[in-house]
């Protein structure tokens, strides 16, 4: 099932005029190359790797369709190694070199940041399935999770209800780059919006691969004895994760003393971890392996035939990076052409049922909608599900909490292109 805003024909002529199509075509190759950019070593690897497997798959599933227009679609596969000026190189290489016309990859938001100014001159098309900060748009980049506008915010909230604990102190507990930090920036001036002291927030960064986590955790024990309801925000990405809740059991900190709401770790990370201490300690996502839809079902079941291992788990990213790699398949086959300016305008508007059941959708600032889940960690180190939003949230790409925000405007589609302007209008940059 599938929209479009505009028509895409009307689109591409527009584009080719006013920007200049650099991009290369795929018309009178044998194959549709596409890239695949994600850390298969380093300290990010623990959670990458699952999502170049996840879009190895969903390209062999493709093919197997028969392929795009006649063709095969060919994944070419590099490894940044969590380095994030690599991840710029390997970018530059995957469009000029290997004329791959989109690619799909970056998990933090340094290395996106890096790829960011690559696509955008080049005329690339980047998809990232991870959630992010927020405050960016791009028109080179789709962004196919949450923000912090239908993520960060809503799990605030969450908190702060009574069915959330009605928490009154908050400790935002991060890796050390720009998606906590933003991201803490955002939940900062929310949180004084509905009254919250200085004094009642704590903010802690920590290296990428942090493993000494004693002094950290005790801070937070320390903060949550003020007796007030306390509760953690983490943004603490990849294996520094481990020993993380590692220390959480070690210092006794339950989920009903100081409830620890992840926003970055999922069912990949819990499998290394022995989870029993962890049970009530709070996760947020758009998508749990535990969602029992037939859709889920039948995604679990052939992502396990596939990887033939009976029992590998599925987490959010995985399931944020099958919507995109279809996404773009179905803009492909609508445009009738792998040609990025059509892609690129076929791709606003499309609709999927996700495997969480939801029916999201691709906006035209380049996000797509998604519905928020929190989860509470269970022995087994799966989630279950304590909310859920009635349907997918549309994302802003800019938070109406920032007040350098006011008014500004993230819409790609015919005629505004614009992605950061304060009100809609044409856009004169040359991309």
């Amino acid at each position: 099932m599938r929209t479009i805003r505009h028509s895409w024909l009307y689109a591409t002529v527009v584009s080719t005029f006013l920007f200049g199509n650099v991009a290369h075509s795929a018309a009178a190759e044998d194959t549709i190359k596409v890239g695949i950019l994600h850390s298969l070593s380093g300290t990010m690897a623990i959670s990458e790797t699952i999502l170049k497997d996840l879009y190895v798959w969903q390209i062999d599933e493709i093919n197997k369709r028969g392929g795009l227009l006649g063709k095969k679609v060919e994944a070419v596969v590099v490894d940044p190694a969590s380095n994030w000026p690599l991840f710029a190189e390997k970018a530059r290489e995957l469009i000029s070199k290997d004329k791959v016309v989109a690619i799909f990859g970056c998990w933090t938001a340094v290395s996106r940041k890096s790829v960011l100014p690559v696509v955008e001159e080049l005329n690339g098309l980047l998809f990232t399935a991870l959630e992010m900060e927020g405050e960016e748009s791009s028109y080179n980049i789709f962004y196919g999770s949450s923000n912090p506008d239908n993520k960060a915010i809503p799990s605030v909230e969450y908190l702060m209800s009574p069915d959330g604990g009605s928490v009154k102190r908050f400790v935002l507990e991060g890796t050390d780059y720009a998606y906590p930090r933003t991201s803490n920036k955002i939940i900062r001036a929310f949180l004084k919006s509905k009254g919250v002291a200085d004094e009642d927030i704590m903010e802690n960064y920590t290296p990428f691969g942090f493993a000494d986590w004693q002094t950290e955790v005790a801070a937070i024990k320390k903060f949550g004895s003020s007796g007030k309801k306390t509760a953690v925000i983490s943004t603490i990405n990849g294996d520094a994760n481990v020993p993380f809740y590692k220390e959480l059991g070690n210092q006794g900190i339950k989920a009903s003393d100081i409830p620890v709401m992840g926003f970055s770790v999922g069912e990949e990370e819990l499998a290394g971890i022995d989870t029993k201490p962890l049970v009530g300690h709070l996760t947020a996502w758009s998508y749990f392996q535990s969602i029992n839809t037939p859709e889920n079902k039948e995604f679990i079941a052939k992502w396990r035939a596939y990887s033939n291992e009976p029992k590998r788990v599925t987490n959010d990213p995985m399931e944020s990076g099958y919507l995109l790699v279809n996404m773009w398949a179905h803009a492909v086959e609508q445009a009738g052409s792998a040609d990025i300016a059509a892609v690129r305008q076929a791709l606003i508007g499309q609709k999927m049922k996700s495997p969480s059941g939801y029916t999201v959708t691709m906006g035209a600032n380049h996000f797509i909608s998604k519905p928020l889940m929190i989860g509470e960690v269970q022995a087994n180190g799966q989630f279950n599900i304590v909310y859920k939003t009635k349907e997918a949230i549309a994302p802003k790409a800019w938070s109406p909490y920032v007040d350098a925000n006011k008014g500004k405007v993230a819409d790609w589609s015919w005629p505004w292109v614009c992605g950061g302007c304060t009100a809609p209008r044409y856009s004169t940059t040359t991309f």
